[in-house]
């Protein structure tokens, strides 16, 4: 599974040729939880709140380079790296 961004501890990433909708895995620990891209939002899982509140805040930022890189692994392309949460 492609890392697509790192920052704060938290890991994003996501899988080649994944089910709809559109989204990204993120990782704090031994925590995961699935994002939608569009809408944004966390579609399943857990982390702790001030993580959530960063990932959200994170893929705000860059919303159009996560829908380009889900297109991107439905392509059988590489992800391109996003840059983390300053």
């Amino acid at each position: 599974m492609p890392e697509v961004s790192r920052f704060f501890g938290i890991v994003i990433r996501m899988y080649f040729d994944d089910h709809n909708p559109p989204h990204f895995h993120a990782f704090y620990g031994e925590s995961e939880a699935q994002f939608g891209i569009e809408p944004i939002g966390l579609l399943c899982g857990a982390l702790p709140n001030r993580a959530i509140s960063m990932v959200l805040e994170w893929a705000a930022l860059h919303q159009q380079e996560l829908t380009r890189n889900w297109e991107r692994l439905h392509d059988e392309q590489a992800v391109q790296r996003i840059a983390p949460l300053q």
